[in-house]
């Protein structure tokens, strides 16, 4: 017999870290091959560590609601055999180890590129850890490490968790304005009485607590709004020519490749398309500085079957033609559905889609998508009496018609900016060949 430490694979090139979120099996339990092991979250997305062997789980190093980082044993596995190098898994799942280590990361102090912008020596310690969704709440919120080193922690070994952070920004956001022009404090606001701030809560209510992946949706959209100045504009498209393609070939490519054909892949491409023309909107903002983006990386809004929303990315869009951005945007819709997405096919968006319209939504304000500037959004298609310009008169025809808008951040794209993109989007969808092959 042989005892194999399982450790956390790499879950994306940002991610550095994962919450262990549940274990599947019990200590002394037998596990086959492939079978999960246990769930675990990150800042990005949920996923399952499978088994990388056939054994018997003699110990689990870790309980439920620890951080565990990239590489770490979090378990161990007892095998038939030697379990040579030879057999184990591609990526480095396991390492063989006589003697196991429960050593846990907890002291381990990591650096993130990602917040290289704040001044570590400010660390009063300098050996709290901090993790990576933590870090980049305090980064996106303008709390400096020094700051983060007062705030209590209720996590393991005082650790300072997401919660810790969230309930000390609400107190810190609450605190009355001070201004330049005088030294006296404002005066603080009378506080509410606690029955007006609490929902009323009639018997048959019933009260849930949001899991991860919601809190996450909501803290994320509250601080884009925190964040950008948000302007939408609108513009009605004459969606006749992308109609008929896509009746002229959808039964045949379902035949086919057993695929769907939607509008979503002809909207990403006249948005790709857009933002080559109008390279202005395909920037973040950091502090003072615009950031330029290079790729077109695309997100696209996916509704999960729980309600909840996840925003896979189509990299380099505008490098793939129709039929490659059709096989994209089904093959990650259908593994967003069925949560078999990986971190990094969900980071590095720079613009996104929202296809309102399958839900018979004329039209829509989304949010903004951080640190994206601009967030396209896409009604339903109605059939409307349209006036047409002729060279024999203006006539009245019947047209599929859809309302576009696009959401833009105002401290970086104007109204002329916003208004001349989403005309470039609306034209490229208008004048679409209807003759081309798929």
């Amino acid at each position: 017999m042989k005892t194999i430490e399982i450790v956390v694979p790499k879950l994306g090139e940002s991610v550095i870290e994962a919450t262990l979120t549940k274990w599947l099996i019990e200590e002394g339990a037998m596990i086959t091959q492939e079978d999960p092991l246990v769930e675990i979250a990150t800042d990005k997305v949920d996923s399952e560590i499978p088994s990388p062997f056939s054994g018997k789980l003699v110990k689990k190093l870790y309980k439920e609601g620890d951080v565990v980082g990239v590489g770490t044993a979090f378990a161990l596995l007892e095998v038939e055999g030697t379990a040579s190098e030879a057999d184990q898994p591609a990526g480095n799942s396991v390492a063989a180890s006589p003697e196991p280590t429960t050593e846990h990361p907890d002291n381990q102090k990591i650096t993130d590129p990602e917040i290289s912008g704040h001044e570590e020596p400010e660390t009063a310690s300098g050996t709290r850890f901090y993790s990576p969704l933590v870090r980049n709440i305090a980064r996106m919120e303008n709390v400096s490490f020094a700051e983060l080193d007062g705030i209590t922690g209720t996590g393991k070994g005082d650790r300072l968790t997401r919660q810790d952070l969230i309930n000390y920004l609400k107190s810190r956001h609450q605190a009355p304005p001070v201004t330049m022009a005088s030294s006296q404090p404002a005066p603080k606001p009378a506080p509410m009485p606690a029955e007006e701030m609490r929902p009323v809560l009639p018997g048959e209510d019933r009260i849930v607590e949001m899991d991860r992946i919601r809190q996450l949706i909501a803290g994320h959209m509250v601080r884009s709004v925190q964040t950008s100045p948000h302007v939408t504009s609108f513009q009605e498209v004459d969606m006749t020519r992308v109609a008929n393609w896509r009746e002229k070939n959808k039964d045949a490519f379902q035949k086919r490749e057993n695929e769907k054909l939607t509008y979503t892949p002809v909207l990403i491409d006249a948005i790709a398309r857009a933002v080559r023309d109008f390279p202005q909107v395909n920037v973040s903002v950091d502090g003072t500085k615009i950031i330029f983006h290079k790729n077109v990386n695309i997100g696209m809004a996916v509704s999960l079957p729980n309600f909840n929303l996840i925003v896979p990315v189509i990299a380099k869009a505008d490098e793939k033609n129709l039929f490659g951005l059709v096989k994209a945007v089904n093959d990650l819709a259908t593994r967003a559905r069925a949560g078999k997405l990986v971190p990094d096919e969900i980071t590095g968006g720079t613009i996104s889609l929202t296809n309102l319209g399958s839900f018979g939504t004329l039209m829509g304000t989304p949010i903004i998508n951080q640190p994206q500037t601009a967030i396209v959004a896409a009604g339903a298609i109605r059939k409307r009496a349209v006036v047409l310009e002729t060279p024999d008169g203006d006539t009245i025809a019947i047209r599929p018609v859809m309302i576009m808008s696009v959401t833009y951040d105002h401290r970086v794209i104007d109204g002329s900016l916003g208004g001349q993109f989403l005309a470039r989007i609306v034209h490229y969808l208008e004048t679409f060949d209807p003759n081309q092959p798929l």
